[in-house]
């Protein structure tokens, strides 16, 4: 059993940054990946990023060269660091984990991040 905790959403202008935290119980984190996910009103939840336990990294097109995705694993902590925010890029975000070759994740309660312009 793993749970999920997310911390560091709010609201912020176009072109600022936020970094949201998801904290994980459990002695066996680093055996899984861990993602964030986000989901606008109206739309369909997208993954965002992933990363590896052994830090290989994801991120899908729309936020490549602005969020960053780490973590610690003496922390049991996954962050993401989003610079040069967009109106586009308000959601609700969650935080997922997941063992490689397993389709169940686990899933965070969501945090909710607003862009205004």
């Amino acid at each position: 059993q793993v749970q999920l905790v997310e911390s560091g959403g709010g609201s912020v202008q176009a072109g600022g940054s936020l970094k949201l935290s998801c904290a994980a119980s459990g002695r066996t984190f680093i055996t899984y990946v861990m993602g964030w996910y986000r989901q606008a009103p109206g739309k369909e939840r997208e993954l965002v990023a992933t990363i590896s336990s052994g830090h290989t990294t994801y991120y899908t097109d729309s936020v490549k060269g602005r969020f960053t995705i780490s973590r610690d694993n003496a922390k049991n902590t996954v962050y993401l660091q989003m610079n040069s925010l967009k109106p586009e890029d308000t959601a609700d975000y969650y935080c997922a984990s997941w063992r490689i070759g397993e389709t169940y994740k686990y899933w965070g309660q969501g945090t909710q991040v607003t862009v205004s312009s």
